[in-house]
């Protein structure tokens, strides 16, 4: 009995745990030299071992199988996961968790070349993420294989994109902070925004791709607190509020500045950077509208209240403790999204459970469940 049951799941967030030559090993000649393996950059603590471990599993019939009586979705995160490094293992693991559509992130690989100065090792970063990409999930149309398109240099992102849609990148993850003093708003993107839209490539933004909480907020005086993980890498309480706040001014500009107006099918999904602030925000940008249309002519053209293109074009995922019945409640049944993000450990043990008790709080329907479930994912990414 697979763990999603009795419904259609779309599954907005999955990862790959990588191995340590996940990039290097598609490195073309002239890339030589730019990229570090995984084991060098920070790929987290004890890397390397749990990657050896993993290796162990699965060339282990009998632990293999030990691993797979147990509910996945409860079990082992990490590389230790079925399925976190090994493509025809998560198709198993597809078929055992109930999910019939998947995006899926890299983990750590983005960090190894995204914020490098050097713009060669940059773009040579993301075509290797990309083609690693597309050959895991190649084999399979249930997995959305998610690419990266660096916004550092705009005719190279347009390459990049390109590119990445030849080889079968589903989504485009952007770095949602400004880029060498440049909005993503920029004239300069426009053709890249269009090239996207043509194909039906949505905008991702994603925990990890912008700037989160200034680390000298946890600077106290007092002894450091670990993260909920036992470590210091991941989210701490203080972490959580921040995290969607650089996302919300990519959205402020992608909005005000007529983005989403001049290009109205290109959807933009905000993932695992929490929902709760959703409700405020929607008001907050009717209200910077409201104000300052009269001074500003951009804003006064608008065809729509901000808010109406957020709804019309964003899709956001929750975390399994988020309320997604009350958020439903607020903002309506076509923003949210479910996700697992199988398998980190941040999906939780069971997300459909924590997802459903506060849909049942809040007498969700048949339709709003549907659409959180699957429909509004299939919006994004553009399924019919």
């Amino acid at each position: 009995m697979p763990y999603g049951k009795d419904r259609i799941y779309y599954d907005s967030d999955s990862h790959i745990m990588e191995t340590a030559d996940w990039l290097t090993r598609y490195e073309k000649p002239e890339h030589e030299g730019l990229i570090k393996p995984l084991s060098t950059e920070k790929g987290g603590k004890g890397v390397m071992k749990a990657i050896e471990l993993a290796n162990q599993r699965r060339a282990d019939p009998e632990a293999t199988k030990k691993l797979l009586e147990q509910p996945l979705i409860s079990g082992p995160k990490g590389w230790a996961a079925y399925g976190a490094s090994c493509p025809d293992e998560r198709s198993t693991a597809l078929d055992l968790l109930g999910f019939q559509r998947q995006l899926v992130f890299p983990t750590f690989a983005m960090g190894q070349f995204i914020n490098s100065r050097n713009v060669d090792k940059v773009y040579a970063g993301a075509d290797m993420l990309n083609q690693s990409m597309a050959a895991f999930c190649g084999n399979d149309e249930r997995m959305l294989a998610v690419g990266s398109v660096p916004l550092k240099d705009p005719a190279r992102a347009l390459t990049a994109a390109q590119e990445a849609i030849d080889m079968g990148i589903k989504a485009a993850w952007i770095t949602s902070d400004p880029i060498d003093g440049k909005s993503p708003s920029h004239l300069d993107y426009f053709p890249l925004w269009e090239l996207l839209e043509k194909n039906n490539i949505p905008v991702v933004l994603h925990i990890g791709g912008g700037r989160g909480l200034d680390p000298a907020y946890h600077n106290n005086g007092r002894p450091a607190v670990s993260d909920w993980l036992g470590g210091g890498e991941n989210l701490r309480g203080k972490d959580f509020h921040a995290i969607a706040h650089t996302a919300e001014n990519f959205l402020t500009a992608m909005i005000y500045d007529h983005v989403m107006l001049t290009f109205p099918n290109l959807m933009f999904g905000v993932i695992e950077l929490g929902a709760s602030w959703v409700p405020g925000f929607l008001r907050n940008i009717d209200f910077g509208h409201h104000a300052f249309k009269k001074m500003e002519p951009m804003l006064n053209d608008l065809e729509m209240k901000p808010s109406e293109y957020f709804k019309r074009q964003v899709r956001v995922s929750l975390f399994p403790y988020e309320d997604a019945g009350w958020l439903i409640d607020q903002c309506g049944e076509d923003i949210f999204m479910f996700a697992s993000d199988y398998p980190h450990p941040e999906g939780g043990r069971d997300p459909i459970g924590k997802f459903d008790e506060t849909l049942d709080q809040w007498q969700a329907g048949d339709a709003a469940r549907d659409k959180f479930y699957q429909h509004n994912f299939a919006g994004l990414m553009h399924i019919a």
